[in-house]
């Protein structure tokens, strides 16, 4: 089975929580989709990179989730997200990703 990148989990779960809050209009729905795949992204974080990486990427993440709220007034919600997303995602690939 082919190995999925923290990276790419951490982004979807951004960009996909988001999504699926606007389009069905449940932003519990989209709380879970964010919650899940922050579960499994930290998960591989810890796998990768060990429990102190894992907790800082896991802040980065919430932080990312807390901060595109009021950037979105600033610069819109899609550019938000899909900001923080990328910023996470970064930070995802050089600390649990980039080795292997």
């Amino acid at each position: 089975m082919a190995r999925v990148p923290s990276a790419v989990v951490a982004a979807t779960g951004l960009v996909g929580g988001y999504g699926v809050a606007r389009w069905t209009k449940k932003r519990q729905l989209g709380g879970v989709v964010l919650a899940v795949a922050g579960a499994t992204a930290a998960q591989q974080w810890r796998a990768r990179a060990g429990g102190k990486a894992a907790g800082a990427l896991t802040a980065a993440y919430v932080a990312g989730f807390a901060g595109s709220h009021p950037l979105a007034k600033k610069v819109g919600a899609w550019p938000s997200v899909l900001g923080v997303a990328g910023a996470v995602a970064l930070a995802s690939w050089a600390v649990a990703d980039r080795k292997a």
